[in-house]
C-alpha cells in the first residue's frame, strides 16, 4: 500500500467580507493600507459595509488585469479558490459590473500614480550611465470595443470612404531603462499625436535623468520643454531638420542652435551624425543614416560613440508595451464597454504591471550584480497568477522580511540567459489594419541576430529621408 502525504498550510487574509480582496503575494506591494488610503483620498470608500466593499472591488479589478483571458466569474473564482472554509459571497456578474461602476477609475488612477516611479538601485545594470538615470518615452495603440458609446471618443482609422479596424486608444509611457518601470503614463484618442500626450509626462523628469526618444519626438518645443525640467535628452532627428553647424567638435559631432522662428531664445544642442551598418545573420547588409540631437554638449565627458550605443536602449519602452499588450492582454481588445470602464481598465493594467516590476526589483536586490533583463516577465506574470489562486503570501510572514518571496524564488529559478545577442524584429505585416505598409523586401521576414558598426561623420548633403515602414 502506498503511503499518503498530507500537506497543511495556514492562509492569512483580511477578515469577513474583505477576505476575497487580495492579489496573492502582490498584495504586499499593493497592500490593504495603500488601497484604503487611495479610496479615502478619492472619496470612493463605501458609506455602509457592503458584501462587495470598495477595497475588494479594487483588488478584483487588478485581478482582471492579471487574468485578461478570464471572465468575471472565473476571476472571482480565482480570488476565493484558496479560501475554502470561509463563508464568502458568490456575486453575480451583474453585481461585479455595478461594483466596478461604483468605484470608477479614480482609485485605480491614483493607485498607479503612487506605485509609478523608478525602482533601480544605485549601480543597477542598464539603468544608469555616467551618473544619469536613463529613461525612454514612446507610444503605442490599444484596441477598444467597437461600440458607439466608445467609438465617439476613440475613433477608428478612416480612409477616404471607409472606416476600418477597432477604435484605437493611444498610450504614451515614460519608462526607466534597465528595469522597465513606468514613471508616468498618459492616454486618449489616437487622433491626438504622441507629442500631445508626452507634455503630461514631463513633470516627472528631473536633472538626474537622460531622456531617449525616437524621431517622432523631434520637436523644437519638446526639446525646449525637456531642457526646462533640468533633464538631458537624446533624440533621433528627422530629415526635416536641417541644422547649421556653429562649431565642430573633436569627435566629429558639432554644436548647433535650433528654434529659429519658433523659440524666443534659441536652444544650443549637439548633433551626432553617423553611418550605421547592420550585418544580419543571413549575410544581408543594411545601411542607415542616423542624426541624434542631445543636450549633452561636452564631447569629452559624453563620447559620441557611447551615445550612439546608448540610443538603442530606447527599445526598453517597446519591450514594456510587449509585456502589456502581448503577455498580459495577449493581443485582446480591452474588455470594458464604457469610457470610465476603459480608463479604469487601462490604469489597472498599468498598476498590475508596475506591481510586478516592483516585485522583480525587490528580487534582484537580493542578488547583487543580477541584471533585471534576465527576469522573465512571462514567468513573473504566471507565477503571480498562481499565487492569487492559492492565496499565498497575502500578508508578510512574521520575522525578517523576505524581499524575494515565492514569486521571486520562481523567477530566480527561470532566469533568462546572461547575454543575448541583439536581434532585429521581423517586419512581416500580419494585421490588415496595420499602419505599416507591406514588406517589400527591405526588412527581414524572420527575427535575426546582427552586428552593428557605426562611423561618426558629417552629412554635408544633409540627412536622407527614411523610407516609410
Amino acid at each position: 500500500m502506498q503511503e499518503n502525504s498530507v500537506i497543511t498550510r495556514t492562509i492569512e487574509v483580511a477578515g469577513g467580507v474583505y477576505a476575497p480582496g487580495h492579489v496573492g503575494e502582490l498584495t504586499q506591494v499593493v497592500d490593504f493600507a495603500l488601497v484604503d488610503a487611495v479610496l479615502e483620498e478619492t472619496g470612493t470608500r463605501e458609506r455602509r459595509l457592503r458584501l462587495l466593499p470598495s477595497r475588494v472591488v479594487v483588488y478584483f479589478v487588478l485581478a482582471l488585469a492579471l487574468f485578461e483571458d478570464c471572465s468575471y466569474r472565473e476571476v472571482w473564482g480565482k480570488l476565493v479558490a484558496g479560501l475554502e472554509g470561509l463563508a464568502l459571497v458568490r456575486p453575480a456578474v451583474s453585481s461585479l459590473s455595478r461594483a466596478r461602476r461604483r468605484i470608477g477609475a479614480a482609485p485605480l488612477r491614483r493607485l498607479f500614480e503612487v506605485l509609478a516611479g523608478p525602482v533601480a538601485h544605485r549601480g543597477q545594470s542598464g539603468s544608469l550611465w555616467r551618473g544619469l538615470r536613463i529613461v525612454a518615452v514612446d507610444g503605442t495603440l490599444l484596441h477598444t470595443p467597437d461600440e458607439p458609446a466608445i467609438a465617439w471618443r476613440y475613433p477608428k482609422r478612416a480612409g477616404d470612404k471607409l472606416e476600418f479596424g477597432y477604435p484605437l486608444l493611444r498610450l504614451v509611457v515614460l519608462v526607466e531603462c534597465g528595469t522597465r518601470a513606468i514613471l508616468a503614463a498618459a492616454f486618449g484618442p489616437e487622433s491626438d499625436g504622441e507629442l500631445t500626450y508626452v507634455q503630461r509626462l514631463l513633470s516627472v523628469l528631473d536633472r538626474t535623468m537622460l531622456l531617449l526618444a525616437d524621431a517622432g519626438f523631434d520637436g523644437t518645443e519638446f526639446a525646449r520643454d525637456v531642457h526646462a525640467t533640468g533633464a538631458q535628452f537624446l533624440v533621433r532627428s528627422s530629415a526635416r531638420r536641417i541644422p547649421t553647424p556653429a562649431r565642430h567638435l573633436a569627435d566629429c559631432s558639432y554644436l548647433a542652435r535650433i528654434g529659429y522662428g519658433v523659440l524666443p531664445v534659441l536652444l544650443t544642442v549637439r548633433i551626432i551624425e553617423a553611418d550605421i551598418t547592420l550585418t544580419l545573420a543571413d549575410g544581408t547588409v543594411r545601411h542607415e543614416q542616423w542624426r541624434l540631437l542631445t543636450s549633452l554638449l561636452d564631447a569629452t565627458r559624453y563620447p559620441a560613440t557611447e551615445l550612439i550605443a546608448l540610443y538603442h536602449e530606447r527599445w526598453q519602452a517597446g519591450t514594456t508595451y510587449f509585456s502589456i499588450k502581448a503577455t498580459m492582454l495577449d493581443g485582446r481588445v480591452l474588455r470594458s464597454h464604457s469610457l470610465d470602464g476603459i480608463d479604469q481598465e487601462v490604469y489597472a493594467l498599468l498598476t498590475a504591471y508596475q506591481a510586478l516590476v516592483r516585485a522583480a526589483a525587490d528580487t534582484v536586490f537580493t542578488r547583487p550584480g543580477l541584471d533585471m533583463d534576465r527576469i522573465s516577465f512571462t514567468v513573473l506574470l504566471t507565477t503571480a497568477g498562481d499565487l492569487v489562486t492559492t492565496a499565498t503570501g497575502i500578508l508578510p510572514d512574521p520575522g525578517p522580511a523576505d524581499l524575494a518571496g515565492q514569486l521571486g524564488t520562481a523567477v530566480l529559478h527561470a532566469l533568462l540567459p546572461a547575454w543575448r545577442k541583439p536581434r532585429v524584429k521581423a517586419r512581416t505585416r500580419k494585421n490588415p489594419t496595420s499602419k505599416y505598409g507591406p514588406n517589400a523586401g527591405q526588412h527581414p521576414q524572420n527575427a535575426q541576430t546582427y552586428t552593428v558598426h557605426a562611423e561618426i561623420t558629417f552629412f554635408e548633403n544633409g540627412l536622407a529621408s527614411r523610407s516609410r515602414r
